[in-house]
This record gives structure tokens, C-alpha cells and sequence, in this order.
């Protein structure tokens, strides 16, 4: 046997495998809560769990993968670390250009003069002056560093210069956008790298908390991690880009699925606490963006699976729509902790708050809601930001911690900033009303939801008879948010409807008259062509309805809620390298590289060159990713132009990829 451990760190649960990869058996699997404190828990909870069902000791494990939700679920909320961006070269409208500004949510930016020109020539020397001078006045305000120069994927040496400068003066984490991405456009460069440094702290807490229980149990086993197109790198590698961490998770419950079911086509539905993640499975591979992972509203340059990721969970917030006269429900986009599981660990308060509430005709605007302190980098705080957090010690009625209505936007940002998370009525609490789910304290969940129903409409009205009524209201309300995401995803991937915004099509009113078999004057019929793979510990609580109005067939596999784990093993090990020739005259052919621009006089010398460079650069990432036995493919496209009966070469863009199988532990 080949033992493998595979471990998904979700919003709200950590899930652990056992698989024999010899026999591509589940010997054994467990749950445990996403400890947010210290990750460490959870993490041992459920390994140790999974390590007993299968009867294995801790030392046959040859190989541990890990893959994560967590740093989608950040961007999708709109959470991480306080950052600066150094930007150099660019003018001040850059920072409006590809939700630029939209992502660094306020947060400093250090502007220098410098960059280079799309040959890679010196635009104007790099001002490492002003750079220290500003790295000085930040202080400890923030808690690592984005940088991106103009060009620098044809001469990365201001970034690097500047990198280096950060590191001395700093010593924070730093984040260089020609490290995540070969393409030309800068601000979207730039808003990957804030990402990635939003984000290091969050993904070097997880790697750490995962390996601090391996080798307290006596694993001694490579540790990699699932990166967002389903390919492994090593835990090493992914402390330093942990951007190609974001749809992790969703990459891995698409390898997982695949395992599982053996289907080729078919969509995948990845129902978690936090998020819905569709894609599409075609000739038994996933489909790659080619234009970078969207995540949260943000498009970035990191190469993922063509993923929709939607702030829908079992664990969103309800939201109840009091404009108009009818009223209505929303769920999303946001994580809350649901009250039942709150009320697991801090019951006495809990109870009390809601008998307190229950115990008065009308329901105030935040009963029912608590906050509970989480932990993290405090900078860049304003005085009333602090007094509220400080008075947020441990999990306490909402009420409680605000001593007026001004300090609501000052939660918020402590919401925003991952310091503080809010706890309310979720799908999850619903399901444990009605009997779907159950572990949690039930009887809180009934108590919220008998008081969330006392809210009133826009016409004055109840807005539910009773917590069973609201309850149901709140599961048909994620059935319909599901269907439309799927909707959303087969429009998106269908040909036929390119031309036209998939949103659009998915809520149209024919599209839902087809759902409902119209006939009439007209006749419609609609359904998905394609069967959909349901995944997540809740998705047999939800989906069966979801099949139904999709009018096609639903495939729930046995180990469904832990498909992330399980694909989290299943992969392979892959690293690519990209590089451009350019030609800014006849006769001059210049390969762009990391190492310095190289001159050739013919594009087939050039070619070679770049090629030979990029080999060795993708085989040298590969190995210090953890793969063996490599495997190599070139790609190669070549731009020119035929004028008067002569080829006149434009640019190159070369790429090699090294994969292979992981290492294990012998």
C-alpha cells in the first residue's frame, strides 16, 4: 500500500482522508471544526480521526496534501491583512484601472519614479530614496509589502532592487508581481500581488499549524498543497505565493470528483460553509481560466480552473429584503458563524441573549446577533476601530459591544479586517431546525429563528409564522441562489451563448418559465444537458431539490463531504515557466527574462535560448515543488506579419512545463 494523507481546511470544517493510492481506496475519514484561533486543532482533530478509522499508524503516511478554502473565502468577504503597494513607474489613474483601488480598500501606497519600457529599457532611474523614507514612516503600520514596476515582466530589476530594500529596512513578507504573472498589464499585476500579500500571513499560519501536528504525531512525510488549477506544490513554495492558493479548494473538489465518480462531463457543485464553487468537467479535465482566477469580484493573473465562486454556503448570512410590501429573503455573500454552533461552546450566553429577546413582542435590529473576537494585525486602526475591539474580549450580544450607532461602520471594518466575526441565522441553522443536519445546539437555532420571523415587513407583517416557516423559506431561498449559479456556469461554458452575459440569461424570464414546463400560447421546456456532481458535507440536505428544477440528474457520491481531501491527494505536481522574445528592430532579437534581457540576431537562436532557460528554470521549480519523475512540454507562439512577400517577426511567447508525480516518504 501507498498510504496518503489528504487534508481540506474549510470556514467551517477541516476534513482528513486516508486513501491506499495503490488500490485508490478511502480507508478511513473524519471531521473536525476549523479551529480559526489556532488552526493546529481542528487540523489535529481531524487527522487523528481519520488515522484511527483507517487503522493506520501515523508513520506508513507517505505523502500529505493539503488544500484550503481559506484564502477564497477572504477575497470573497473581502478580508486579509493590512498591505502597502509600491508602485513604480505608474501614474496616479493607474490605481483606477482593473479594481486596483477597489482591492487595497484604503490601504498605502508608496509611488516612485522608475519602471521600464516594453523593450526593457530604464524609463527613469528607481527613486530608492523615497522608497526607504516612506518604508520609515509606515513603521509597523502594515503587514507585508506589494510590489510592481512598469514592464517588469520584460526587466524585473526595480522590483527586485526594491524587494531587496524592503527586506533590509522591513523585514516583512514581500510580494514582487513579475513573480505571479508574465503578463504585460500592470495594475492587474499589481492587485495580484496585493492579493498575495494580503494573504501570506493567512496561508503561513495554516502550513504551519498542519505541520506542527504531523510532527507531533509522527508523520514524516512531504507536505504539499493543492494551488488553484488542481496542480500540487510544496508547503515551502506556497508560503511565498500563496495568491495560487485562492480557489485551491475548489480545484481540489474538482480532481475529487472526477475520483470519485469517473464522470467525464458533467458540472461540479461544491457547496461549503462560506461559498458555492461551480465548474465544469469536460473529457474528465477541468477547464483552466485563461484569463486568471476571478475571485471576490476581483480579476487576477493567477491560472486556476474556470471556477464561478459564489458567497453561498451553508453558513451565509440571511439577509430579510423589507423594501416593498411582500418582503423576501437573500442569502450571502458573507460567512456568519451560525448561532447553533456558537451556541455549542457558549450556551449559557447564548441562551440567555435569546430568552431575553424572545421574551418582548418586537425584535430589535440586532437581536439575535453576536460577535465573537478572532485574532490578527491591529495596524492602521483608527481610535474608535480599537475601543470597539477592545471591548470584544470574548463571544458577546452585538448589543453589547457598541455603545452607539457610530460604532456599527467601525464593526464593519473589524468584520473586514478578520479581528472580529459575526454570528447569526444561517441556512445551517435552518437545517437543523427542520432535521437535515444535526450536532449543534438545535434549540438555539430554533430560538433565533422564532425571532428573526418576528421581524416585519414592509406592510407591518410577520415575516414568518413560526421558525418552521421561515426555515423552509430559507432552504427554497439557497435552492433558487443554486440553481442560478449553475445556470449562470452553463451559460458561461455553452458556445451557443457567448455573446450574451451569462447572469443576464441565468434569472431571465424564460429561462425560469422553461424550469417550470410552460405551457401556453407558447410552450417552453429548459434543463441542463449535462448531470451535476454535488460535493460538501450538506449538499444531500439541499440538492435533491436542485436536480429537480434543473430537470437533470443529481450525482451525490459516497465521501462527497470530503471530495476536497480527497482530490487534495490525487494530483500531480506542476510547474510552468514563461518567457517573450521580443524584436525592437531588424535584425535584434531580445528574450525577456527574470535574469536579464539576452540579444540574438535571428529569431531561431533566440528561440533556442529562451527555450533551453525556461526548461531548466520549470524543471529546477518543479523538483523544489516536491515532483519527481518529470515529465516536459514546449509551447510556443509565434507572432509575424507577411509584408510585400516578406515575414517580419513581431514577438514570441514561450512556455515549458515540468510535471510529475509527488514525492513520497520511503
Amino acid at each position: 500500500m501507498a498510504i496518503f494523507l489528504g487534508v481540506d481546511t474549510g470556514g467551517t470544517y477541516t476534513d482528513a482522508v486516508i486513501l491506499d493510492d495503490v488500490a485508490n481506496q478511502v480507508l478511513g475519514k473524519a471531521k473536525a471544526l476549523t479551529s480559526r484561533q489556532d488552526l493546529a486543532i481542528g487540523i489535529g482533530e481531524a487527522v487523528d480521526a481519520a488515522l484511527a478509522a483507517a487503522g493506520v499508524a501515523a508513520g506508513e503516511v507517505a505523502l500529505v496534501s493539503l488544500s484550503t478554502t481559506l484564502a477564497t473565502n477572504a477575497l470573497v468577504e473581502g478580508q486579509g491583512a493590512r498591505v502597502a503597494l509600491v508602485f513604480i513607474g505608474f501614474g496616479d489613474s493607474d490605481l483606477s484601472r482593473g479594481g486596483l483601488s477597489e482591492a487595497l480598500k484604503g490601504d498605502p501606497v508608496i509611488a516612485l519614479s522608475g519602471g521600464h519600457t516594453h523593450a526593457g529599457a530604464e524609463a527613469a532611474p528607481l527613486d530608492l530614496a523615497a522608497l526607504e523614507e516612506g518604508l520609515r514612516t509606515l513603521a509597523d503600520q502594515v503587514s507585508g509589502y506589494a510590489i510592481a514596476s512598469s514592464f517588469a515582466t520584460r526587466n524585473p530589476g526595480h522590483e527586485i532592487a526594491a524587494r531587496d530594500l524592503v527586506r533590509r529596512v522591513t523585514g516583512s513578507p514581500v510580494t514582487c508581481s513579475h513573480e505571479l504573472s508574465a503578463n504585460l498589464n500592470g495594475p492587474k499585476r499589481a492587485l495580484t500581488a496585493v492579493l498575495n500579500a494580503r494573504l501570506i500571513g493567512m496561508i503561513d499560519r495554516l502550513v504551519a499549524a498542519c505541520e506542527r501536528h504531523l510532527a507531533r504525531v509522527g508523520i514524516d512525510a512531504p507536505l504539499m498543497v493543492v494551488r488553484g488549477d488542481g496542480a500540487l506544490i510544496s508547503a515551502a513554495m506556497v508560503r511565498e505565493r500563496p495568491i495560487e492558493t485562492i480557489l485551491s479548494g475548489p480545484a481540489a473538489s474538482i480532481v475529487g470528483a472526477r475520483w470519485l465518480t469517473g464522470a467525464s462531463d458533467a458540472l461540479v457543485s461544491d457547496i461549503g460553509g462560506t461559498t458555492t464553487d461551480v465548474a465544469l468537467l469536460r473529457g474528465g479535465l477541468p477547464e483552466i481560466d485563461p484569463e486568471g482566477a476571478r475571485v471576490g469580484g476581483f480579476r487576477t493573473m493567477v491560472e486556476a480552473v474556470a471556477m464561478r465562486t459564489t458567497g453561498l454556503g451553508g453558513d451565509s448570512e440571511v439577509h430579510l429584503v423589507t423594501e416593498g410590501l411582500a418582503g423576501g429573503l437573500h442569502l450571502g455573500p458573507r460567512r456568519l458563524m451560525p448561532v447553533s454552533l456558537l451556541a455549542v461552546e457558549h450556551g449559557p450566553m447564548v441562551h440567555a441573549a435569546l430568552d431575553r429577546w424572545l421574551s418582548t413582542e418586537s425584535a430589535g435590529e440586532m437581536d439575535g446577533r453576536f460577535v465573537v473576537p478572532m485574532t490578527g494585525q491591529r495596524g492602521g486602526l483608527n481610535a474608535r476601530d480599537i475601543a470597539v475591539l477592545d471591548r470584544i474580549t470574548r463571544p458577546m450580544p452585538m448589543a453589547s459591544a457598541l455603545t452607539s450607532r457610530l460604532e456599527v461602520a467601525a464593526l464593519e471594518r473589524l468584520v473586514a479586517r478578520g479581528l472580529v466575526m459575526i454570528s447569526g441565522v444561517t441556512p445551517s441553522d435552518a437545517s437543523h431546525m427542520l432535521g437535515r443536519q444535526e450536532g449543534w445546539d438545535g434549540a438555539a437555532a430554533e430560538k433565533a429563528l422564532r425571532l428573526l420571523a418576528r421581524r416585519r415587513t414592509g406592510a407591518g407583517e410577520r415575516f414568518a409564522g413560526g421558525p418552521e416557516v421561515l426555515s423552509q423559506a430559507i432552504v427554497d431561498q439557497l435552492t433558487r441562489q443554486t440553481v442560478d449559479c449553475l445556470l449562470e456556469a452553463a451559460f458561461a461554458e455553452d458556445p451557443r451563448f457567448a455573446a450574451e452575459p451569462p447572469v443576464g440569461l441565468a434569472r431571465h424570464g424564460l429561462t425560469h418559465a422553461g424550469m417550470d414546463q410552460h405551457r401556453g400560447i407558447v410552450e417552453i421546456g429548459l434543463r441542463l444537458g449535462v448531470p451535476v456532481i454535488g460535493l460538501g458535507a450538506s449538499a444531500p440536505s439541499y440538492y435533491g431539490a436542485v436536480g429537480e428544477r434543473l430537470g437533470c440528474p443529481m450525482i451525490l457520491p459516497d465521501h462527497a463531504g470530503v471530495a476536497n481531501a480527497i482530490g487534495a491527494v490525487a494530483g500531480q505536481v506542476s510547474q510552468r515557466a514563461t518567457g517573450t522574445i521580443s524584436s525592437p528592430a531588424e535584425g535584434r532579437y531580445v528574450t525577456h527574462l527574470a535574469s536579464g534581457l539576452q540579444n540574438f540576431s535571428t529569431p531561431e537562436a533566440a528561440l533556442e535560448a529562451l527555450e533551453a532557460e525556461l526548461v531548466a528554470e520549470a524543471s529546477q521549480r518543479a523538483r523544489e515543488a516536491g515532483a519527481v519523475d518529470l515529465r516536459l512540454v514546449i509551447d510556443r507562439e509565434v507572432k509575424d506579419v507577411e509584408i510585400e512577400g516578406r515575414t517580419m517577426f513581431i514577438e514570441a511567447r514561450v512556455s515549458a512545463t515540468a510535471s510529475g508525480r509527488p514525492r513520497v516518504a520511503r
